[in-house]
């Protein structure tokens, strides 16, 4: 087997740069080794990731953003799942890929590519492999895992950084962020009828009073337009820790919905997925039972 470089006793993988040594503790992350909460075929993906059969989605635990509004958040803060070994992700790659999956669907793997790397040197799924994760994301580990990886599917949270200070304690998220995407968008658009190959898809979540946030995200993406989709949320539902963020306890209006959608089309933005206010519902959750 293929060694990376990695060093997991001293962790720089993401931009946290926590250097703990994670063989014998858990980083900034809330993670030492491999941990999942959940795989199974997703049908709520955009419809050109999930597709007919729906994605091959891996939930792993832990996380090195942190959102205190985390959806997951059970999951991001390592609260729940089970340690699997390498051979063991290897083994569900392939079982997701018998099952039919569309693809093999990543979710939050930044602070683990190491272990998937090693996965996907005793078996690479012949199906696309997307990379879902929260953008805040160190290039140079990009850039080792970047080979394996077909569908970039990261988020652009937050453009000011008040904001990404007040909800992550990062108020450096979009200037890591942006740079991540940069690296991401270099992968070359590809579909097969409605279903994407390969290429990028930014999400962005609209969050309550943080429209003129959002324009400004939508105004960063523009030069983008045409090399990557965007996938403009309205899913938001009030969850995780956000007892001390009384702004965050309600979903977002069709109002600000609608004057974030505005600006894209304002903007010429065609390449863009949108969503119906229905889809904020705590019953879009994934039931975290493996």
């Amino acid at each position: 087997m293929q060694k990376n470089t990695f060093n997991l006793n001293n962790c720089d993988i993401c931009p946290v740069k926590c250097k703990t040594d994670r063989s014998s503790k858990e980083g900034y992350c809330n993670s030492k080794g491999l941990k999942i909460a959940k795989f199974y075929l997703h049908p709520f993906e955009e419809p050109c990731i999930s597709y007919k059969n729906g994605s091959g989605t891996i939930f792993f635990c832990g996380c090195n953003l942190k959102c205190v509004f985390c959806q997951n958040y059970d999951v991001s803060r390592n609260l729940t799942g089970k340690e699997i070994t390498v051979q063991d992700l290897a083994n569900i790659f392939k079982k997701l890929e018998d099952m039919g999956a569309e693809n093999i669907n990543l979710v939050n793997p930044t602070h683990l590519i190491p272990y998937i790397i090693e996965a996907f040197e005793i078996y690479k799924p012949k199906i696309p492999i997307v990379y879902n994760s929260s953008g805040y994301e160190s290039i140079s580990s990009l850039e080792k895992i970047d080979k394996y990886i077909d569908i970039y599917l990261p988020d652009i949270k937050f453009f000011d950084k008040d904001i990404s200070k007040r909800y992550t304690n990062k108020e450096n998220y979009f200037d890591i962020a942006s740079k991540a995407v940069e690296f991401m968008v270099n992968k070359t658009l590809n579909f097969n009828g409605e279903k994407m190959l390969s290429g990028t898809i930014v999400r962005h979540l609209i969050l309550p009073l943080c429209t003129n946030d959002s324009i400004e995200i939508l105004n960063w993406f523009s030069k983008y337009k045409d090399y990557a989709y965007l996938s403009l949320m309205c899913q938001y539902t009030p969850f995780g820790d956000i007892k001390n963020y009384p702004e965050l306890n309600r979903k977002i209006t069709q109002r600000e919905y609608d004057k974030v959608l505005g600006k894209a089309l304002e903007l010429n933005i065609k390449n863009v997925f949108v969503q119906d206010k229905k889809s904020a519902n705590e019953e879009f959750i994934p039931k975290w039972d493996f």
